[in-house]
């Protein structure tokens, strides 16, 4: 709940505050030119990044390895790409700390930490591995693997 209210009425208010401050400051037309400028930045470098994570995920599915951070790294790409292209000041420094890709595995292994993805993370050689887990209805999946000795 809390995360909502900031999220639809704080910073709203603040992105309201920041373009009059700007627009005052320099202008409308040049506030207006550097909103753009950042939404077309922005939309490049997710594209750039988004093709970058796509060719690892398929990398890793043709190793036969899964690509759990890569798809997780995908979300925050797509939710970069949502804050860039929303007009505002707030939303675009968000949006580019999202591309940042130390600062977003940073955020990822937090947010896996705390517990609000479902998972846990585990480093390997200096790089991120996620697993995550899962819950059924009856109880927790346990993945393994089985060799059929009748055969």
């Amino acid at each position: 709940m809390k995360f909502l209210f900031i999220a639809f009425v704080v910073i709203p208010i603040v992105e309201i505050y920041l373009l009059i401050s700007v627009g005052s400051a320099i202008g409308a037309g040049m506030t207006i030119g550097l909103i753009l400028f950042t939404a077309f930045l922005g939309a490049i470098l997710v594209r750039a990044q988004g093709f970058s994570t796509f060719v690892r995920v398929q990398g890793m599915l043709a190793k036969g390895e899964m690509p759990a951070l890569e798809i997780i790294e995908g979300m925050f790409l797509l939710v970069a790409g949502a804050l860039l292209l929303t007009p505002g000041f707030v939303t675009d420094a968000i949006g580019f700390a999202c591309l940042t890709p130390p600062l977003r595995r940073w955020v990822i292994r937090k947010m896996l930490a705390a517990g609000v993805l479902n998972g846990r993370i585990q480093s390997t050689h200096g790089d991120a591995t996620v697993h995550t887990q899962s819950e059924s209805i009856r109880g927790r999946i346990i993945d393994g693997e089985y060799r059929d000795l009748d055969n």
